[in-house]
Order: structure tokens, then sequence, then C-alpha cells
């Protein structure tokens, strides 16, 4: 009764790491805060292991490692990407687990990150997960502590 209330399985955005979970309104950068990205969320990590927000398909992994395009199974385009201004740790700190053409889950490892480097560079390691196609906002959920996997629908 009321099926079609219910979310479709493969539509659930999903925590990608362990941390503490920050709207993307409060992130501290202009180009994520103000949503030129994208809308989306912020999760500041308690783990180096970093897993796909979504059921999809790996769609881009910048040469840099420190971002990962993904593409839903209804189309909605996510951009996964590891700290701010982290592109200019060339790659260092970052390493990854899947491949262009990969279909992943909640369950897949994408990346390893050495966050204790990323600090030490001064650069934010906030995980964020910007949707690049989409218009609902994250921002009024709570802030709190997440695991990775956990349904943030």
């Amino acid at each position: 009764m009321f099926d079609f209330l219910k979310k479709k399985k493969d539509e659930y955005v999903f925590a990608p790491v362990d941390g503490n979970y920050i709207p993307l309104i409060d992130v501290n950068d202009p180009v994520f805060s103000q949503k030129m990205m994208g809308e989306g969320f912020g999760i500041q990590p308690t783990s180096s292991e970093i897993y796909a927000p979504i059921k999809g398909t790996i769609t881009t992994i910048f040469q840099t490692k420190h971002a990962i395009g993904l593409t839903g199974a209804s189309g909605e385009e996510v951009l996964l990407h590891i700290g701010i201004d982290t592109v200019e740790l060339a790659g260092d700190p970052f390493e990854v687990f899947v491949k262009i053409g990969q279909t992943v889950d909640e369950n897949t490892l994408l990346v390893r990150v050495n966050l204790k480097k990323i600090r030490e560079a001064g650069k934010s390691d906030i995980v964020l997960t910007l949707f690049t196609n989409g218009t609902k906002s994250y921002d009024a959920l709570d802030r709190r502590q997440v695991k990775h996997g956990e349904s943030l629908n």
C-alpha cells in the first residue's frame, strides 16, 4: 500500500565517510557554500576511507585524485570532492580504488586519503558530495555524526 510514496532504493544518497555532517552553506569556501557547483553537503571526516555516496557508475576520476564524478541510475550527476584546494597536492594524499565505467554502491571503497597530509599542507579535509544537476537542498539536515553507508534521504 502506498508503494508510490517509497523512494527507489537506487535513488538514495548515502554518507560517503564517517564523520560530522555539515550543511553546504556552512562550508568555508564560497564556491561550495554559494552552491556554484550545485546542491550537496559536507562531512568533516573521522575516517580515511571514502565510499560512493550513490549507487551508480564512475564517470570521472580527476588526475589529481581529489575528486570523482559519478552518475546515478536516474541520471543524477554527483561530484565527490575531497578537501578544499587539495588539487594543489597533485594526488599525493589519495589512493584511488575504482576505475571509470565501474558500477559502485554505498559499500564500494573509492578512495583512501591521508588526512594528516592534507592538514599538514594547511588544507581543509572536508569531504563534499555535490549534485551538479540536482536541486534538492540538504541544508536542513541536522548536524550529527554519520557513518558511511547511512542514508541521508
